[in-house]
Order: C-alpha cells, then sequence, then structure tokens
C-alpha cells in the first residue's frame, strides 16, 4: 500500500461523505433560514420552533433520497472491496 493509493481512498471517502451530507445540509439551512425569516418578521424567538420542521425535512429527504444513498454507499463499499487485493500486494 503506497501513500498515493491512501490519500485516493481518503479523497474518495471525504467526496462521497460530501455528496451524502449535502441534500439533509442544505435541506436544514434552508428550513432554518425560512424559520428564521419569519420569526423575525413575527418577533416570536423561540428556539425550539425550528426542531421540528428540521426533523420532517430531513425524513423527507431520507425518504426520498435515501435510495440514492445507499447506492452510493455500496458502490464506495464494493470499490474499496475490489481494491482490497491491489493493497495487500
Amino acid at each position: 500500500m503506497t501513500d498515493s493509493s491512501v490519500m485516493q481512498i481518503a479523497l474518495q471517502a471525504i467526496m462521497i461523505t460530501i455528496k451524502l451530507c449535502a441534500p439533509i445540509l442544505l435541506v436544514t439551512l434552508v428550513i432554518g433560514l425560512f424559520i428564521s425569516l419569519i420569526q423575525s418578521a413575527t418577533q416570536v424567538q423561540e428556539v425550539t420552533l425550528t426542531f421540528v420542521p428540521k426533523l420532517m425535512g430531513v425524513a423527507l429527504v431520507i425518504v426520498l433520497a435515501g435510495n440514492w444513498m445507499l447506492g452510493q454507499m455500496i458502490a464506495f463499499t464494493h470499490d474499496l472491496f475490489a481494491l482490497l487485493p491491489q493493497l495487500t500486494a
């Protein structure tokens, strides 16, 4: 196992993490921004008010994109297992 192969695997792991986290993070960001705008317009400053909409948004993203996320992780894992004989040699 060379340094370049370790760096390549680490880069692939970071990229798959970014791809899988991006939909969830974007949805929570948009929902949080929207709720914050509503809170500032109505002057209702309740911290727990954003929790339920964000939770529902994340659940919706997982339902809609969960199959794609799982497919990406399975493909990454298959690629790692395919590289295993090359890395041990």
